[in-house]
């Protein structure tokens, strides 16, 4: 009985890989991309350089802040204000790049210690490409050290 049971199941096995490979022999061949499929119409990102003041970016890294430092950190520490806060440079590079607003700020923060904050906040750069993204670093908590050496990354 064993064998019986073998041997179908060998058979089994053998018309399938036979039909696969029959299919695959049928399929088309490789093509080179017709007209449509050479990014015919497409422009490209269209930037107009429209970014929200300085300001605008101040809630996003409160609130940020505040869910890194309890989350990875476990750390009660929150911003609870912002002073001195000013642009330090717009489109740096060449007019092609990603349009982004450079700024600094001072923060204080819940331990009492006023901070610098550096950050950019960036045309198409929130989530999936949609809004404006902003990315930042406060000085003496980069604990992942992804802006170091003292948020140098951050400042542009």
């Amino acid at each position: 009985m064993r064998d019986l049971i073998s041997s179908w199941k060998k058979a089994v096995l053998a018309a399938v890989t036979g039909a696969v490979l029959g299919l695959m022999t049928l399929a088309p061949g490789a093509q080179a991309a017709n007209l449509l499929e050479l990014n015919f119409w497409l422009s490209g990102p269209n930037y107009e350089g429209r970014l929200a003041d300085c300001e605008a970016g101040l809630s996003t890294i409160s609130s940020q802040f505040q869910d890194k430092e309890s989350t990875f950190w476990n750390s009660a520490l929150q911003i609870t204000g912002f002073s001195r806060v000013h642009e330090t440079a717009f489109r740096p590079w060449q007019s092609d790049n990603i349009p982004r607003r450079y700024c600094t700020a001072d923060a204080m923060l819940t331990d009492g210690k006023m901070r610098q904050v550096h950050y950019s906040i960036i045309e198409d750069g929130g989530f999936a490409g949609y809004g404006q993204g902003v990315e930042w670093c406060v000085v003496g908590l980069d604990r992942d050290w992804a802006y170091n050496p003292r948020c140098r990354a951050a400042k542009r």
